[in-house]
């Protein structure tokens, strides 16, 4: 029988002795080591729920040089961050799959060149046993920072310039985008134009190039019919006002993100255009926040954000266990869901 002092914090060695095994055997069990029976495993498991006991981080982070905490990095303005549902999802999702292997998460906001500096010495500064990077953007310098840390990282999406030593999981954005155009082309549109994204993220100059490839358009024609929306609503609005100027007889909109889609089907609606009999739309993200709310709904591209964080977190706990995952970067599929804009 254990004897604990009246409101004393349970210690490991009353775990063992509840348990009848040894501290040695009670600690592998607690530090998630392969090397246990599952008699003990059972047996040490059902000692700390009935004693309540919880470990001393601290030495436990001594001990096993982690921290139990990983950093989610995203290198945008904290406006769009929190007014955008991609990025919300995105942080959603990585707290849920963090959080399924007891690992905190830290939320790291990037945007200024001093934000980059406090995040270099952030994640240099042995805060957390690794990292899930976001950054899109072709001037941001963390790619080329992060190859100088020992950290184990991942990257959400593929980061500009070399991906040599890096780890990537990304969404087929190319082919989406060429999916979506010939949707819109093989039910009839003869005047197909798009929406873009900023062409200093990677995510949007692939879907500008599966719209180019579906539509074989050469620069001149490309540049007739697309307009930049900058991935927000607002963006998608301006873009599609200004594309029915230009392209009158325009009969299908491909937007490269769900927010400029909904912006292109005001702009249509104030127009006097019906959707989809007059002018069918397409997004990209099938975002859940958005593209079930337009009206009419919105045919999408989806990207499954959900999978996409956690094959990076799985990705990255491989890393952390000082495994090498056999592929360095991993592009995940996208499908076409069908609703009533197109």
């Amino acid at each position: 029988m254990v004897v604990q002092r009246p409101n004393a914090r349970p210690t490991l060695e009353d775990v063992a002795a509840r348990a009848g095994v040894s501290r040695a055997t009670a600690s592998r069990v607690l530090n998630g080591s392969p090397k246990v029976s599952p008699a003990a495993l059972e047996s040490v498991n059902s000692a700390v729920l009935e004693l309540g006991y919880q470990p001393n981080q601290a030495a436990r982070t001594l001990v096993t040089r982690r921290t139990g905490a990983v950093a989610v990095l995203i290198s945008e303005p904290q406006p769009k961050i929190f007014n955008d549902p991609h990025f919300a999802g995105l942080v959603k999702y990585a707290a849920m799959a963090l959080g399924a292997r007891d690992s905190q998460m830290v939320l790291v906001l990037v945007h200024t060149p001093e934000d980059q500096l406090r995040a270099q010495r952030f994640l240099a500064g042995g805060h957390v046993d690794g990292a899930l990077l976001f950054t899109p953007h072709q001037d941001d310098p963390l790619p080329t920072l992060v190859r100088k840390l020992s950290l184990p990282v991942v990257f959400g999406g593929r980061p500009w310039g070399s991906l040599r030593g890096l780890h990537t999981v990304d969404n087929d954005n190319e082919n989406g985008a060429a999916m979506a155009t010939r949707y819109l082309m093989e039910r009839g549109c003869k005047q197909v134009v798009s929406i873009t994204g900023p062409n200093d993220e990677l995510a949007a100059t692939d879907r500008l190039a599966g719209f180019r490839a579906a539509t074989a358009a050469d620069d001149a024609r490309l540049a007739a019919i697309t307009e930049c929306g900058f991935f927000s609503r607002e963006g998608g609005e301006r873009a599609m006002t200004a594309l029915m100027a230009r392209v009158p007889d325009l009969d299908g909109v491909f937007a490269a993100n769900d927010l400029m889609a909904a912006g292109a089907m005001t702009a249509l609606r104030a127009a006097g255009k019906r959707v989809p009999q007059d002018v069918a739309v397409v997004g990209f993200d099938d975002d859940e926040s958005v593209a079930p709310h337009t009206d009419p709904t919105l045919t999408s591209v989806r990207q499954d954000i959900g999978r996409q964080v956690q094959c990076m977190v799985d990705r990255l706990f491989t890393l952390i266990r000082g495994e090498e995952p056999r592929q360095r970067h991993q592009l995940l599929p996208v499908e076409l869901v069908h609703r009533n804009s197109a």
